[in-house]
């Protein structure tokens, strides 16, 4: 599977809606702590911009409701693979991203046949408390040399000025939230980031192939 190299993570069909027309191609959608009516319309209201601009939208948590409104990639979490249907979504033929933190999680991830695997938080990350430490760069290359042609997504603490490197060190994809949406001009951000990220495609296109464009 290819990706982007590069995708936001928003809590509102509003931010996508901003950012779909900066030519983003993947966008994740997290919301935390909403009834399910609210997280349903956020939803739809999300597919209806990403199906307008060619974005590919990825529902975070809420596999049921990515199931009943026709989502067709899902990230979980590790709790949340305690009590999803991986079978129901392979059937209807969603797409599964899986977040990991340490080897045992890497491993019942790579159980799933997972379509991309997260690993993070890479940096320490401004968005909230995380029971793990930073990953570092050097995590970065293991777990990419452990999951091979999966491609590998990175998350936590990215900064613009911080993603030539991650790249360098294995990832196929970064993961942004803050840099982007605390950003004064968050279309803008945006846009310095997909340049950034074909910069560092051409320049590696240089030396061998890629996992992800």
């Amino acid at each position: 599977m290819r990706l982007p190299r590069v995708y936001p993570i928003v809590d509102s069909a509003a931010w996508i809606a901003r950012l779909a027309a900066t030519g983003v191609r993947l966008v994740q959608l997290r919301i935390k702590g909403e009834s399910e009516a609210r997280l349903r319309t956020e939803i739809e209201a999300a597919q209806l911009s990403c199906r307008a601009s060619g974005v590919q939208l990825i529902v975070n948590d809420y596999w049921r409701l990515a199931l009943a409104t026709g989502c067709d990639f899902v990230h979980l979490g590790q709790t949340d693979l305690d009590t999803a249907d991986i079978g129901a979504l392979r059937r209807a033929g969603v797409r599964l991203g899986v977040s990991t933190h340490d080897e045992a999680e890497l491993e019942r991830a790579l159980t799933l046949q997972p379509d991309y695997v997260a690993l993070g938080p890479i940096y320490p990350t401004l968005l909230k408390v995380m029971p793990w430490p930073p990953q570092g760069l050097a995590r970065i290359g293991a777990w990419k040399r452990r999951i091979g042609g999966i491609p590998l997504v990175a998350i936590g603490g990215i900064t613009l000025e911080r993603l030539a490197g991650v790249l360098a060190a294995g990832a196929d994809v970064a993961a942004v939230v803050t840099d982007i949406v605390r950003a004064e001009d968050p279309e803008a951000r945006v846009r310095q980031w997909l340049a950034m990220a074909d910069s560092t495609r051409e320049r590696s296109s240089a030396r061998g192939p890629l996992e992800a464009v």
